[in-house]
């Protein structure tokens, strides 16, 4: 198989590639669907999660030679910087719509979103319960909707 890539490294950046495309197909289906941003917003946090399993991109940020390598490691930067700028453009979005409280800063809002996700998946992980990660997550949610979501 490796002849089809630029060896095992090669093999290794297609596949990472592969699996954040994957990721961001998935998110880009409740972040990109009609509706209110913050209704969006949410649809995404209950999209659902192997929370056992992990995030197939996230994992991959404490591996060493990923994150030691430009190549390995852009995949993962990608789809990160994509989803915080994303979640970004529709927190500013509710915010302007006033869905979300004014104070909020969306940049910042944008990345304690997936920074929860992540630290779902490592509290699931860590406790063997996937209610860790929906405990999470509907406490992300309910900071963002004021408890109404």
């Amino acid at each position: 198989m490796y002849h089809h890539f630029d060896g095992k490294r090669g093999l290794a950046v297609e596949a990472l590639t592969t699996t954040a495309q994957d990721i961001r197909l998935r998110a880009e289906a409740a972040l990109d669907r009609p509706g209110p941003a913050l209704d969006r917003v949410v649809a995404y946090l209950r999209v659902e999660r192997e929370a056992l399993r992990g995030c197939p991109v996230g994992r991959m940020a404490f591996d060493p030679d990923v994150v030691a390598d430009d190549a390995l490691r852009g995949p993962v930067e990608g789809y990160f910087s994509w989803l915080t700028e994303r979640l970004r453009q529709l927190l500013e979005e509710a915010r302007t719509a006033e869905q979300i409280a004014p104070h909020l800063a969306p940049a910042d809002v944008s990345v304690a979103v997936v920074a929860t996700i992540q630290g779902g998946y490592v509290l699931a992980r860590a406790l063997q319960d996937p209610s860790a990660m929906s405990a999470a997550l509907d406490g992300v949610i309910a900071l963002l909707t004021g408890g109404k979501g």
